[in-house]
């Protein structure tokens, strides 16, 4: 058997996993643009405020993996949108299209095979390409589970 691409089928698999829970692609489903916006009492953050923190962090993660010159950014104004709705009209659809591309090359990442899941990413503090892909799968079914849980909050949910 072979260990590394069962590891890295298995790893991109999980990024896009939709068999235990939801996915991101339905939980941003239908969610109409007047919902976007909405904060409800009790809960922390609108539609627009979860997807937009799920693009940036992502794409925030992918540019750690690729970028030698890579810069952190300030927690919070970096990786959440200053806004709760979206500020445009096509901004919504926009941000699923970046979130789903650097989705994808996350996974491009994890798959190949001339790039060592375990090697140190050189400009990191210790950090794994690795790690670093758990951490997007991670990271994006915590908020993709927030968005679930607005969503039946709003009573807009299937």
């Amino acid at each position: 058997m072979d260990h590394d691409a069962a590891l890295r089928d298995h790893v991109a698999k999980l990024i896009l996993w939709e068999d235990a829970h939801s996915g991101f692609d339905t939980a941003v489903d239908g969610i109409s643009p007047a919902s976007r916006g909405v904060v409800p009492d009790g809960f922390p953050h609108s539609a627009w405020q979860l997807l937009e923190h799920l693009r940036l962090a992502q794409e925030d993660i992918l540019d750690f993996c690729r970028n030698s010159d890579y810069e952190e950014g300030t927690f919070p104004d970096d990786y959440w949108p200053k806004s709760v709705a979206p500020p445009y009209e096509k901004a919504w659809d926009e941000s699923i299209a970046a979130f789903r591309k650097d989705r994808s090359d996350v996974v491009a990442l994890v798959q190949d095979p001339k790039r060592d899941l375990f090697a140190p990413i050189p400009h990191g503090s210790g950090q794994t390409y690795l790690r670093e892909a758990l951490l997007v799968a991670d990271h994006n079914a915590y908020h993709v589970g927030q968005l679930i849980a607005l969503r039946r909050m709003l009573g807009i949910w299937k």
